[in-house]
């Protein structure tokens, strides 16, 4: 019997593969309770933004400095890999983190993350070649509703905090960013909310009403 070699198996590398980094730090001291534990329209306002980013994603992560209050989340949760660094260290966080290649970050008090925005963002990034993906509004960047592509910024935020550098987007001259104007944003979120964070009871009553009213 002739015997024929085991040819090896090659596996591809999917470069659009694509973890979902929910950021749950923070004091929410205006809110009087850990927001992302508040209810929402009946169930945790986390709960609702996992739900959001789940047909997109192939692995979704948690950061959180209090690990015990989101277990019933079922999802692996990190804790801050760079105490007292900030934003620049929570980013950092979710980005080393993440397995996949491309890293979407979203923070946990944004009712209205929009899958559809990172969809839109996948294919800016392939056709501009970027390595962040980022909309500007008239608040400045949206560093917690963006995309980014791993092997590229780990280093450039690597080197920033190596610096002591604070700022979230320090970092941004060491890599190809593809800014989204205003105009950009409404192809990709026509709804315009998928930035609205909220810091107060009075917003969370504001985007519940919302929400029920665009039952978005």
């Amino acid at each position: 019997m002739k015997i024929l070699p085991i040819k090896p198996v090659r596996f591809k590398y999917n470069t659009h593969m694509l973890t979902i980094v929910i950021q749950a730090g923070g004091q929410s001291s205006r809110m009087g309770e850990d927001k992302a534990l508040k209810l929402f329209l009946g169930r945790p306002l986390i709960q609702r933004v996992v739900d959001r980013m789940k047909p997109i994603a192939d692995e979704i992560i948690v950061t959180t400095n209090q690990p015990v209050g989101y277990e019933f989340l079922g999802l692996r949760l990190v804790s801050d890999l760079k105490p007292g660094r900030g934003a620049l260290g929570g980013l950092y966080t979710a980005i080393v983190s993440a397995s996949q290649p491309l890293v979407a970050v979203v923070a946990c008090d944004m009712p209205f993350a929009s899958s559809e925005f990172f969809q839109g963002a996948r294919k800016i990034m392939d056709e501009k070649a970027a390595d962040v993906v980022i909309a500007k509004t008239d608040e400045g960047y949206e560093p917690l509703h963006a995309l980014y592509r791993r092997a590229t910024c780990l280093p450039a935020i690597e080197s920033a905090i190596e610096a002591d550098q604070w700022k979230v987007i320090s970092w941004f001259p060491q890599v190809k960013v593809q800014m989204l104007v205003p105009d950009e944003v409404r192809i990709l979120n026509p709804s315009g909310l998928c930035f609205w964070n909220l810091n107060t009871p009075e917003e969370f009553i504001e985007a519940e009403n919302r929400a029920q009213q665009t039952n978005e």
